[in-house]
């Protein structure tokens, strides 16, 4: 495990080295996390539930980077609000790279003593946590450079690949079929709980909506007409004044978007991305068809390719029968979550190779869009 402890942290720096200093800080929107803190959080979870639980005589690097950098553990203490996060000019990025080595080396002594299955639970929650913030840090990069005037290039990486199979409708047949994480592999608390649903007779696409899919729906009027919409979703992008996909600008007649490239004419064969629930529920009607339920998508999941982006499902985030949560600030890692938010299921291009299954259980306000998903339509 060792050797896999380290490999995550590594990662986590390999993705700010197209960085300079000046990105760091920045937080371009209250949804979004400046590099620094997603850098010194991560850093602080094994200061916080490994090291000053468990090691002997370890000693805290800074008695504030509790306060500075604990997300949303209200067991552990008070905290930066989120919105303030970008305020922080100190710790300096040096620092915080001090802290991490620090936290790091302490991590692979502690890990050297053979700690109990019980530790090592937890650093296997800690592992796929900083895993879950490689993505959020590519989600937060993208956003950052893509509210910047030039469009700065971050890279050529996390590109989407085309889909080229002929698209057609996956047919289920009705039944009582088992949901939940079932093997002895991690999972979240979330996914545990396995139980029996019945579904009755679907279809599920092969393939994602394209931006040549999408972009019929805009230049049919989609975002002007009323009958597609949730009520709050008609209200979020009037006041918002959303007429296409987060990081779509039109250009002289002609249709672009920000990737981590740069600005690019958009490829129509490429699966439509940076799309709210709001938007991917409407598109669904446009179309005279459905996003699938959770449980659907779970079922047919083996019966097409996914985790080329996270796909909204028609199921709010509640919890399996029998959930319940762990006692004290871990047990709030999921469960208090569990209102007003929408499931998404899969995986992205930016999620770590082995983090995802296809019992995952991705949750976001059904506003937010700067995530990387798409829409699989159903029927």
């Amino acid at each position: 495990m060792i050797n896999r402890f380290l490999k995550v942290r590594e990662q986590t720096e390999f993705l700010c080295k197209p960085l300079i200093v000046e990105d760091y800080s920045v937080q371009a929107s209250e949804f979004v996390s400046p590099p620094k803190w997603h850098l010194a959080h991560v850093t602080w979870f094994w200061e916080e539930f490994v090291l000053t639980k468990y090691a002997k005589d370890y000693s805290v690097y800074d008695e504030d980077f509790s306060f500075l950098f604990n997300s949303y553990y209200n067991n552990v203490g008070k905290r930066v609000l989120r919105p303030s996060r970008g305020l922080m000019t100190r710790p300096s990025v040096a620092e915080v790279y001090k802290y991490r080595k620090y936290v790091t080396e302490a991590m692979v002594t502690f890990m050297s003593e053979k700690p109990s299955k019980e530790i090592l639970d937890v650093i296997e929650i800690g592992i796929n946590h900083e895993e879950q913030h490689q993505e959020l840090f590519v989600y937060d990069i993208k956003y950052i450079l893509g509210n910047q005037p030039t469009f700065p290039s971050y890279g050529p990486a996390f590109e989407t690949v085309i889909e080229n199979q002929t698209a057609e409708f996956i047919k289920i047949k009705e039944g009582i079929y088992s949901i939940g994480h079932q093997s002895d592999g991690f999972c979240f608390d979330n996914e545990l709980g396995n139980h029996k649903v019945y579904v009755g007779d679907f279809e599920i696409s092969n393939k994602l909506v394209t931006n040549a899919e999408y972009l019929e729906f805009i230049e049919a009027g989609g975002y002007q007409d009323f009958n597609y919409w949730h009520d709050e979703g008609w209200s979020f992008i009037n006041e918002n004044k959303i007429e296409a996909p987060l990081h779509w600008y039109k250009i002289e007649g002609d249709w672009f978007h920000y990737t981590l490239n740069g600005l690019e004419r958009v490829n129509l064969n490429q699966a439509v991305m940076h799309i709210s629930f709001y938007e991917a529920f409407a598109f669904s009607q446009w179309k005279g068809l459905r996003l699938p339920t959770e449980f659907e998508w779970e079922i047919a999941s083996d019966k097409f390719d996914w985790g080329q982006l996270w796909e909204w499902t028609n199921s709010a985030y509640l919890a399996y029968p029998g959930f319940s949560k762990s006692a004290g600030a871990l047990g709030e890692y999921n469960g208090k979550f569990m209102i007003n938010q929408m499931i998404l299921r899969g995986g992205s291009v930016a999620t770590p190779v082995g983090h995802t299954r296809k019992t995952y259980r991705n949750f976001f306000h059904p506003n937010l869009r700067w995530q990387f998903n798409g829409i699989r339509l159903a029927k």
